[in-house]
C-alpha cells in the first residue's frame, strides 16, 4: 500500500524557518526516482496551490511567492522529499502536502505550519 506522511509543521514566529518532510512507503525505488514530487498548500478559504516541485532529475521550480525562500530536496534512497522553509511570513500559513506525480490522486493528512506575526 502507497502512502505519504508528512511531518514537520508547527508553530512558528514570523522570520523563522522550518523543515517539512514528506516520507513515502510502498512506493518501489524505480517508481519513486523516475517522477517528480511536488509540494502544495491550502489555507483556510483558498484553493490548494503548488508550492514547489522537483524533478527526476532534481530540476526545481517554486512558487514566486516562495521563491528564494524555500528550497525543495529529496532523497531517493529514504523514499523522502523535504521543504526547507526560511524567512517564514504570516501568509505561508496552511496545511502543506506532498504529492508524487506517479500518484496523483494519492494524498497525506499534510501538515499544519502557523506562522505569527
Amino acid at each position: 500500500q502507497v502512502r505519504l506522511v508528512e511531518s514537520g509543521g508547527t508553530l512558528v514566529e514570523a522570520g523563522g524557518s522550518l523543515r517539512l518532510s514528506c516520507k513515502t512507503s510502498g512506493i518501489i525505488l524505480s517508481v519513486f526516482t523516475g517522477h517528480a514530487m511536488d509540494w502544495y498548500r491550502q489555507a483556510p478559504g483558498k484553493q490548494r496551490e503548488l508550492v514547489a516541485t522537483i524533478e527526476s532529475n532534481r530540476d526545481t521550480n517554486y512558487a514566486d511567492s516562495v521563491k528564494g525562500r524555500f528550497t525543495i530536496s529529496r532523497d531517493n534512497v529514504r523514499r523522502t522529499v523535504y521543504l526547507q522553509m526560511n524567512g517564514l511570513k504570516p501568509e505561508d500559513t496552511a496545511h502543506y502536502y506532498c504529492n508524487h506525480r506517479y500518484y496523483r490522486d494519492l494524498w497525506g493528512q499534510g501538515t499544519q505550519v502557523t506562522v505569527s506575526s
